[in-house]
């Protein structure tokens, strides 16, 4: 027997054998390997679309958290804003309330100055009276004759009156 050339019985006897072990491949081998083969694929389709699910949450997700850190950060701007009227808002008040007080104040200051003037101006002119009155008394008390005697009377009345007064 040549390896080339083999023999009608042995190629019958091995058309059979492949036949059998065809069959028994295929009636249980490759429904086990489609089977196989099918899961694999359904699992690894599953897996993508999973896959793309949480790629499109992630992008919602990631849109949503772009919006909330938009609006935080216009709301911190927004509480910047109103701090700052605020601050403004106070120191303007404190201004005014200053300057308010400022007034009153001056506003009192010159009529106590003014009423302290007038008290002064009140008294002088009645020291000027009391003077005025006690040199006139004593003028006409002495002879009034001699006008040079008379004007060195009021001269000592003067000095006298001014120095007791100091």
């Amino acid at each position: 027997m040549s390896l080339l050339t083999p023999d009608l019985g042995l190629l019958f006897w091995m058309c059979v054998s492949f036949g059998i072990v065809f069959f028994i491949l295929a009636k249980f081998g490759f429904p086990a390997i489609l089977k196989a083969v099918d899961e694999r694929t359904e699992y690894i389709n599953k897996a993508l679309e999973e896959a793309e699910e949480a790629e499109r949450k992630l992008a919602t997700i990631n849109k949503q958290a772009e919006a909330i850190i938009g609006k935080a950060e216009e709301e911190r701007a927004k509480l910047l804003n109103e701090a700052g009227e605020l601050r403004n808002r106070i120191i303007s008040d404190a201004h005014e309330k200053a300057e308010a007080d400022i007034r009153i104040r001056l506003t009192k200051a010159r009529s106590e100055i003014e009423e302290v003037k007038q008290k002064a101006l009140t008294d002088i002119r009645g020291e000027i009276a009391d003077i005025s009155l006690k040199i006139a008394g004593k003028v006409v008390d002495e002879e009034l004759k001699n006008d040079k005697k008379q004007q060195e009377l009021i001269d000592h009345l003067l000095k006298e009156e001014i120095y007791y007064k100091s």
